[in-house]
């Protein structure tokens, strides 16, 4: 019996060691220190970076973005326009999620459905139309209409295990449900098709990931990966120059000439698409809902001196929310900071004695955010406007932020479609609960006109004519003031020598590719 046992033991080693997936364990722990950790396990919690981030370790989408921003093949191998309103897609035979239930198309099928049901998702998958599983391993994306953005929403389409997430929990509450407040099954579980396992999870403390040994693709030397929230700037440099992690992101602007300089860290930084802002909440302050005074609010704004003194002249002031080179760009739409402008709009829309707001804002989710706010508490004060600000952690913020418990509200936002009309539909757009459209419209700016620009151009497959409507939608905000635009925030990442293609694994989305790893 015992010679069996040591002969069954050394039959499992031997597959470990000489299996498809043996370069995956080779024992590399790679420890990462981030400002914050995700907010939830499931997937269609929360539309935000560090969630999508997560997605790509933990689940595996259906194509993703490469660095020079082009589709490569994932769980879809290859994919074909069947006619103008389906995408057909072909799956890779034998992926197995973490539970060991196979990859069907009826699991693609059902997390369409599950996205065209998340808060925060929906917006994005309203022109989707149920899709039309034709086998085990093909399936028809289909939209309600023509639509160009099919290929680039696929990105977001990381299938779940449709059998891991059936039935009722604990609580009697379906195992599927999307709950952004509170604990569910999905919150607190994960069965994905990507490279890591969760193995251990201390929201806001820790995230331990192991390598999936039965990933269907090729895969790093990492076998496991610590996520560390590192809150403070400081401390989040000094751990990545001590040793203590192997990768840090953001890297605090003020730092990036000494991690540059420094032999053993390579720092790397990229332009970002990302735009910071402050919602003027028209609803909840009458003041607000007065085009003057929010006229007033953008031109006390300092951009160039925020971007010059806080962001160290690491990203460039902006008027709008398409960057240059996105369609609905407009050159020449003019700096608006005038101090002597600001207060003679106050005096006419009758605040000439001064006003009060309150304003929220998160302390460890954009770079220097905190300041930022800070810094325009200062600015408007100089026009009478005393703002009470409260700071807190991302975990917190984003329940405030819903809540929309104050006037005024930070948010940056980096176009999920890579596009400029996904600005809008988010940010922008009248509230909709049933199409998800305007799902961070804090400022609860609301104009059919500009909706309707949206939805033409999202219509419209002749780049020519949708970009003029989508600048007529960006001159629309601008004149409208609908928004305070800050600056396109600077993404920064920074690793130890150690990791030896950390540059290959970064992209402007953001979303670190971790399962490409490799380690000395």
């Amino acid at each position: 019996m015992k010679r069996t046992i040591v002969l069954l033991l050394m039959m499992l080693t031997a597959v470990l060691a000489f299996g498809p997936k043996a370069e995956a364990a080779e024992g590399k722990t790679f420890r990462v220190g981030i400002s914050s950790d995700p907010e939830s396990l499931d997937p269609h919690m929360q539309l935000s970076g560090p969630m999508l981030a997560y997605s790509h370790w933990v689940f595996d989408p259906l194509v993703r973005w490469t660095q020079d921003m082009k589709f490569e093949p994932r769980l879809a191998e290859k994919w074909e326009q069947i006619n103008p309103t389906t995408m057909r897609f072909h799956l890779r035979k034998g992926v197995k999620f973490h539970s060991g239930n196979p990859l069907t198309a009826a699991d693609v099928a059902w997390t369409v459905k599950r996205l065209k049901e998340s808060p925060d998702f929906k917006g994005l998958y309203v022109k989707f139309a149920e899709p039309k599983v034709v086998d085990d391993n093909t399936i028809d994306i289909i939209t309600t209409e023509p639509y160009g953005l099919v290929m680039n929403l696929a990105t977001y389409i990381f299938p779940m295990d449709s059998k891991f997430y059936s039935g009722t929990d604990a609580a009697g509450q379906p195992k599927g449900a999307v709950v952004k407040n509170g604990a569910s099954f999905a919150n607190e579980n994960a069965s994905g098709t990507g490279p890591f396992m969760v193995a251990q999870r201390e929201h806001g403390v820790k995230l331990v990931l192991k390598a999936n040994p039965n990933y269907w693709g090729k895969h790093g030397n990492v076998e496991t990966i610590e996520l560390t929230p590192i809150k403070n700037e400081a401390t989040r440099v000094a751990a990545i120059l001590k040793g203590d992690v192997d990768f840090i992101t953001p890297v605090p602007v003020q730092d990036y000439d000494q991690l540059a300089k420094n032999p053993d860290v390579e720092l790397i930084t990229m332009a970002s698409t990302r735009i910071i802002t402050f919602q003027l909440n028209q609803k909840r302050n009458p003041a607000l809902a007065n085009p003057k005074v929010r006229e007033a609010i953008i031109a006390a704004t300092d951009h160039a001196g925020i971007v010059a003194k806080i962001m160290k002249g690491y990203t460039v002031v902006t008027q709008q929310q398409a960057p240059k080179g996105y369609p609905g760009y407009i050159a020449d739409l003019k700096p608006r900071f005038d101090l002597a402008r600001a207060q003679k709009l106050m005096k006419e829309a009758g605040y000439e004695k001064g006003l009060e707001l309150t304003m929220i804002a998160p302390n460890n989710r954009y770079v220097n955010d905190e300041k930022v706010a800070q810094a325009f508490v200062s600015m408007m004060a100089k026009i009478g406007i005393k703002v009470n600000l409260k700071t807190m952690p991302k975990a917190q913020y984003w329940d405030e932020y819903d809540a929309q418990v104050a006037d005024i509200q930070m948010i940056g936002w980096h176009p999920d479609t890579e596009d400029t009309a996904n600005y809008g539909e988010y940010l922008l757009m009248c509230a909709n609960k049933d199409t998800g459209m305007g799902q961070y419209n804090s400022g609860n700016y609301c104009n059919k006109k500009y909706d309707a620009l949206i939805e033409e151009a999202n219509r419209t497959t002749d780049p020519k004519k949708r970009d003029v409507l989508l600048q007529e939608s960006e001159k629309l905000a601008y004149d409208e003031a609908a928004f305070v635009p800050l600056h396109m925030e600077p993404l920064s990442w920074a690793a130890r020598k150690t990791v030896t293609n950390a540059k290959a694994i970064i992209n402007v989305q953001d979303f670190p590719y971790f399962g490409d790893v490799v380690m000395k």
